[in-house]
């Protein structure tokens, strides 16, 4: 048992309540951690040591500050094979992912950002009437502020927030889902080692409704990050508005993928398949609704029920295994209840659908599920509209083009989408006219850490990547000099 303390001024600490979060492997359905239970008095804790980092902290010299954020890098790199084990325990992704994707990107969030201050400018502008003076912009620490991460990513997305907040001279209160908290204990072990000082990144554990309440309303917090549903983002960013603090929210998808008459299925299905499915289809980017030109509907569709039939899915730690467990059996429960409504409203189950069989004695009391696919679910149905999060794609025909754009833009989020043709005019023209805030043309997730991320509509609001990032963990200051000369 590994358990998760709270990480406040440099200490791990239980919660002042003493109460824990029990956490079960939902691979295994073993006991797996007890996690402390966070609550307002754990915040303001935080709050007051934060507060008080933020004085030496915020007037750190970039240099500084970066050769601290390389060290948490390299920290995580030599780390690598425990973070993606504990990454694997905690939300039930094959092994083999963790250690590719999620590990590697949160090395290379400190990386980016450590290195993206060192080349930091400033804005100045001549101003010439009246008088003669020079304005020049300041970018300057917020002081405080709030990194609410979800469980899909845990420590990829926990270190997308808060990488950028440290890097401009922020203190951090952060809080990981309770279901994945154990990779950001560990990243609190590397980060003290790589010498942050105390209070300059504190962690309290817990749910959402407490912990994470508490940060939205805590005094000294002056901005609030977070990624997940669209439920709850609406709640943040109606207390950040109440309280005149930004608030960036990056929350749910409904994402299409649009394979045009032309569209190389030799290039196109794999990726399709990988973008319905990656990490059990438990990434906000996934595409879960695929929409493709009559012509090819019949090739399509065969060829990629084929393809997902192909699929493993099973133990996490095995090499060939394809889809680990759903994070939870609740949530597990919930994307099988999106099929049922689907199937009820119209819909055929093309392949999957159901919970598998045969599995290893080890994992068979695991949160798994087959992918899935679902055929005929009309536009109106929940279960094309509503996010699933879960390993489920319906696939819809269309005839013309800007059929496939009313079709994409036909629900209440716009995170992302991919189009898939060799037309690449016709591709900027279908791009152009989305709902979404990122769309790759004959690829998907190809991410470069400097673009804006983030969505549209019930997808959030504001961005993160980039100097987007560095902007929003910043205040602006204008200093206007007049020179003095009279024109």
């Amino acid at each position: 048992m590994y358990d998760v303390d709270h990480f406040i001024n440099g200490s791990f600490e239980a919660s002042l309540s003493g109460e824990r979060i029990s956490r079960e492997n939902p691979a295994t359905g073993a006991s797996l951690r007890a996690v402390a239970r966070g609550n307002a008095a754990d915040v303001a804790r935080a709050a007051d040591a934060a507060q008080r980092a933020f004085a030496v902290w915020g007037r750190t010299p970039a240099a500084e500050r970066s050769r601290i954020l390389l060290a948490i890098a390299a920290g995580i790199d030599a780390r690598l094979d425990e973070l993606a084990r504990l990454e694997c325990e905690d939300t039930g992704k094959p092994l083999a992912l963790a250690r590719a994707l999620d590990i590697p990107r949160a090395a290379a969030n400190f990386r980016y950002f450590a290195t993206a201050i060192l080349h930091d400018a400033s804005e100045s502008f001549v101003t010439e009437r009246p008088v003669h003076a020079i304005n020049y912009v300041l970018r300057k620490p917020l002081g405080v502020v709030g990194c609410i991460s979800p469980w899909n990513l845990p420590l990829y997305l926990f270190t997308w927030k808060i990488a950028p907040a440290l890097a401009s001279g922020n203190c951090v209160i952060a809080k990981p889902s309770e279901l994945t908290p154990t990779t950001a204990t560990v990243l609190c072990e590397i980060a003290r080692a790589a010498g942050l000082p105390p209070g300059v990144l504190n962690v309290v554990h817990g749910l959402g409704a407490e912990a994470g309440q508490a940060i939205v309303d805590c005094p000294q917090v002056r901005a609030i990050s977070f990624t997940g549903g669209t439920v709850t983002g609406r709640r943040i960013a109606a207390r950040c508005g109440e309280r005149l603090i930004p608030a960036s929210l990056e929350l749910g998808g409904k994402n299409a993928a649009i394979v045009c008459e032309d569209a190389d299925l030799s290039v196109a299905l794999p990726e399709i398949v990988r973008s319905s499915f990656l990490n059990q289809g438990e990434i906000c980017l996934c595409s879960s609704r695929i929409l493709v030109h009559r012509s090819r509907m019949k090739e399509f569709t065969e060829r990629f029920v084929d393809a997902v039939r192909a699929m493993k899915v099973g133990d996490p730690l095995a090499a060939e295994t394809d889809l680990g467990a759903l994070v939870s059996k609740a949530h597990r429960e919930k994307v099988i209840a999106a099929i049922e409504r689907g199937v009820a409203d119209g819909g055929v189950v093309a392949c999957g659908g159901g919970v598998p069989r045969g599995l290893a004695p080890r994992v068979a009391q695991g949160a798994f599920l087959e992918p899935t696919v679902l055929l005929g679910v009309p536009a109106e149905s929940s279960c094309v509209q509503e996010e699933t999060f879960g390993p489920v794609v319906t696939v819809h025909g269309f005839d013309r083009h800007r059929d496939a754009v009313a079709m994409a833009n036909g629900t209440r989020y716009g995170l992302a989408a991919s189009v898939w043709t060799r037309d690449l005019s016709r591709a900027h023209r279908i791009a152009a006219k989305l709902d979404a805030g990122t769309v790759w043309v004959n690829c998907w997730m190809l991410r470069d850490l400097r673009v804006p991320f983030g969505g549209v509509k019930d997808s959030g609001i504001g961005r993160e990547g980039g100097h987007e990032a560095l902007r929003f963990f910043s205040d602006v200051s204008n200093v206007c000099i007049a020179t003095g000369e009279v024109l």
